[in-house]
């Protein structure tokens, strides 16, 4: 019974911030056909804290998200959390919890979503881009799905969300190779900034 109240919640919450976003930042789609059926990771850049939300309600899938811990201080984005089912990550370390839970989902053949800048803006603060993205890409197989968020974040100016075609890191075996890592992540980010 919660989990079908939960579900009602969920649709009903998707109904109305699609709503706000298509009225208040003017969104704009492209690229939706870029999302194959099969289940992928999506990978975003990350300006501001309604960067989830967007690609929750546009990307047509039930995309789970990796956010820091500190988030669920805040009721409103906590709330989003429990709605959405957001993966916590305690910030500055290896959550070793975190990153079990995001491998046994993607095994289930689950879809999730994240951030490499690992904070908002870390494109343009030159701030070190994380291997997150790369790990699970290498580890598990699943395609990556690229997505680029740009316009400005001020009510009525246009937000467009861009989609990219998948990428297949097939050929990467070793997500402990740091030159895999490394190889992966500035892949994915140099597609990220495409789409920007």
């Amino acid at each position: 019974m919660k989990k079908v109240f939960k579900n009602i919640v969920r649709k009903v919450v998707e109904f109305f911030l699609f709503l706000y976003c298509k009225i208040v930042y003017r969104l704009k789609i492209i690229g939706i056909e870029n999302i194959p059926n099969e289940q992928v990771i999506f990978c975003s850049n990350h300006r501001s804290f309604i960067d989830p939300p967007i690609i929750r309600i546009t990307c047509k899938k039930d995309a789970r998200f990796l956010a820091r811990e500190s988030l669920a201080k805040n009721r409103f984005l906590a709330f989003l959390g429990w709605i959405f089912d957001v993966i916590y990550v305690k910030k500055d370390s290896k959550d070793i919890a975190a990153l079990k839970s995001t491998l046994t989902l993607l095994k289930k053949g689950e879809t999730i979503a994240l951030f490499p800048e690992g904070t908002r803006n870390g494109i343009a603060k030159g701030e070190e881009v994380k291997d997150g993205a790369a790990f699970f890409a290498i580890k598990s197989g699943v395609k990556v799905v690229p997505v680029g968020i740009s316009g400005k974040i001020k009510p009525f100016h246009q937000l467009t969300v861009r989609y990219g075609k998948p990428i297949d890191f097939s050929q990467y075996k070793d997500p402990k190779n740091k030159e895999e890592l490394e190889i992966v992540t500035n892949k994915i980010m140099q597609e990220i900034k495409n789409l920007l």
